[in-house]
């Protein structure tokens, strides 16, 4: 029999991928196998002095994947990163290439919203973490710089929201990645129009929600005449949600989800919205098949990536094994930094940012690459020791393991230091975790698979893991209690 094949379009904030799944049986013998059909990277640009997508651009990589894809495909799904959105028109243009979330329009967009709604208020209803890249402070940013624009403007989509517009001509809004919105009533799983009004926001700007796993449309023959007709599949849309998807978590696993961002977390039945999960900074994300992953939003691997830009910059390119060979030899616990503060959003130079950070908090600059990446993968690290202990006083359990997906999971020095800043056992992978999650809610939309265990299960077979066990906790105690003390105190 002819395997059944999924097209998940996985668009990360650093590169896209165009993967093939191919399902040779389902049941208990089924396999899944992967295939990368296209990759591209996916770069930010200037516009004046603006930071934006170049959607455009994104969206003929998309079609070229579509031009050489096979022809019987069961399916196509899309994730992409979250919180950022395109404007429409009423014809049903484009108004403007999308703003990055690191385009500093947010800035101060915070504090002039909780002039209006409180913060208490803005958490009871959606249950989101505060962070000014959140859409709504972007919106909020847009209304008060650009009103002609939004008056001009007849819908509001998130990027895959964009794209699966594209696609098939239908809008509406996929339920995991409008949560990343903080527009979103946690508790009625709908649009939060009442506080959008409270804070004047354009609430006619909002398609219909639909759940993952449902059917958008079906491709137009626009987009690929020799595709159109194949349906077009919400999958979890917010690349974490299907990465999460592809996973089977028992009840003592917290998922880790590294990539340019980290996630930590636990996929959970409902909602916890209480004045502890809101000072502690959790977030309740939609997940598939009606769960929420609770979940703290960590900087990621960005740092490191960033740093290696400006490396290479200056003229010196490191790969990354070159610099994780290099950072394991390198003394331990020399730097440490917060990698959530402010300072590395975004800066010019991240080693000038990082180097800075340690000469105002007491300790010496990383004077090499390799000890400025110990210093980030220490700090990672020890950052997750603080989400993983602030999830267990949420939750009230204790999670025995932490299960590591997505490209930071190849990361063997991060996963060792993680189980030994954590004293949890890790499990790392399966890499591609967000793409076999968008596929697997494709074969249970489709009816290739009967439920989302059944699809984790033949992941599971298919894909091996690594498991890395903590050493003696005592110098990661003592640089824990520091860490704490005085680095993300500062």
């Amino acid at each position: 029999m002819k395997p059944a094949e999924f097209l998940a379009f996985d668009l990360g904030a650093e590169s896209g991928r165009a993967m093939l799944g191919s399902l040779s049986s389902s049941g208990q013998s089924g396999r899944l196998e992967l295939t990368e059909l296209h990759r591209f990277p996916n770069a930010p640009v200037r516009e004046n002095t603006s930071l934006r997508w170049d959607i455009h651009r994104l969206w003929a990589e998309m079609q070229h994947a579509l031009s050489i894809a096979p022809e019987e495909l069961q399916s196509i799904g899309v994730d992409t990163w979250g919180v950022d959105f395109a404007l429409i028109d009423a014809a049903g243009k484009l108004l403007e290439n999308p703003y990055h979330y690191r385009d500093r329009r947010t800035d101060g967009m915070m504090d002039a919203v909780f002039e209006h709604v409180s913060r208490e208020r803005i958490y009871s209803v959606t249950g989101v973490q505060f962070v000014p890249i959140n859409t709504l402070y972007q919106l909020y940013s847009a209304c008060r710089a650009s009103p002609g624009l939004i008056e001009r403007s007849e819908f509001l989509l998130t990027i895959p929201d964009l794209l699966n517009y594209w696609l098939t001509g239908n809008r509406c809004a996929e339920y995991t990645i409008a949560t990343t919105t903080q527009l979103v009533d946690a508790k009625s799983r709908g649009w939060a129009f009442p506080m959008m009004e409270e804070l004047g926001l354009p609430s006619r700007l909002f398609p219909p929600m639909v759940e993952p796993g449902v059917e958008i449309g079906r491709l137009k023959r626009a987009a690929s005449k020799t595709l159109a007709g194949v349906p077009v599949i919400a999958p979890g849309c917010h690349d974490t949600a299907s990465a999460v998807a592809a996973i089977a978590l028992s009840p003592q696993s917290a998922f880790l989800s590294s990539g340019t961002w980290s996630l930590l977390g636990a996929e959970l039945d409902a909602p916890v919205i209480t004045p502890q999960s809101r000072d502690l900074n959790f977030s309740n994300e939609g997940g598939v098949c009606r769960t929420i992953r609770l979940l703290r939003n960590i900087a990621g691997l960005w740092l490191l990536e960033s740093c290696r830009r400006s490396w290479s910059a200056a003229g010196r390119n490191y790969s990354h094994d070159e610099l994780l060979d290099a950072a394991a030899r390198e003394p331990a616990f020399e730097s440490l930094i917060d990698p959530d503060h402010p300072s590395f959003l975004n800066p010019d130079n991240m080693p000038r940012a990082i180097a800075a950070y340690c000469g105002k908090t007491g300790q010496p600059a990383p004077q090499t690459p390799a000890a400025c990446t110990r210093a980030i993968l220490e700090s990672l690290a020890l950052d997750y020791r603080v989400a993983l202990e602030s999830l267990e006083q949420i939750t009230q359990k204790r999670f025995q393991e932490i299960r590591i997906i997505g490209g930071g999971s190849r990361n063997r020095v991060l996963n060792q230091f993680t189980a030994d800043a954590t004293g949890r056992t890790v499990i790392a992978g399966p890499t591609e975790a967000t793409a076999l999650g968008n596929i697997a809610m494709q074969m249970l939309a489709t009816g290739a698979v009967s439920s989302i265990e059944q699809a984790r299960a033949i992941i599971e077979r298919s894909f091996p893991t690594e498991r890395f066990e903590p050493s003696p906790a005592q110098r990661w105690d003592v640089a824990y209690a520091r860490f704490r003390q005085h680095i993300i105190a500062f």
